[in-house]
C-alpha cells in the first residue's frame, strides 16, 4: 500500500528580509532548537496553497500571499513517501507572534542565511531562486 504525505514550506519575506523561525529539533543535542522557515504538512481535504498561508499565519500571526512557487523536494521515511513544496511568500506587515511551538523569530537578509540555516540541501535550494 503506498503512503505519501504532503508537506509545505513558507519562505515569507518583507522589504528585502526574510522571515527565520527556531523550531524544536533535539532536546538531546547541546541547542534543541534550529533556525528554519515556516513548514508544516497539508490537512486533508485542504489545497497546499492554503495550507502554507494558513501555517504562517498560525505559527508568527503573519498575513501573507503567495508570490511563486521556489521549488520541490521529497524524501522516505520508512514506508512513507514526502513530497514537498517551498513557496515564496510576501508578507503583508511585519510584526511576528509567535505560536507557543516556536522559540524565537527573526528577519534576516539573504546574505545571512548560511549563518542560521544548517540544511545545505535547503539552502543551495533556496540560493538558485532569483530575488
Amino acid at each position: 500500500m503506498e503512503n505519501c504525505k504532503l508537506l509545505v514550506k513558507g519562505i515569507v519575506r518583507s522589504n528585502n528580509k526574510f522571515l527565520i523561525v527556531a523550531k524544536w529539533y533535539d532536546d538531546c543535542i547541546a541547542n534543541p532548537y534550529q533556525w528554519q522557515f515556516i513548514d508544516g504538512s497539508v490537512g486533508h481535504g485542504e489545497s497546499p496553497d492554503a495550507a502554507v498561508i494558513r501555517l504562517i499565519q498560525e505559527q508568527t500571526g503573519i498575513t501573507s500571499e503567495i508570490n511563486r512557487i521556489i521549488y520541490t523536494w521529497s524524501f522516505m521515511v520508512g514506508d512513507t513517501h514526502k513530497v514537498g513544496i517551498a513557496y515564496d511568500c510576501i508578507a503583508e506587515q511585519d510584526t511576528i507572534i509567535l505560536s507557543e511551538d516556536l522559540n524565537d523569530a527573526k528577519w534576516i537578509t539573504r546574505e545571512e542565511f548560511a549563518q542560521y540555516i544548517d540544511n545545505d540541501r535547503v539552502l543551495q535550494d533556496f540560493l538558485k531562486a532569483e530575488y
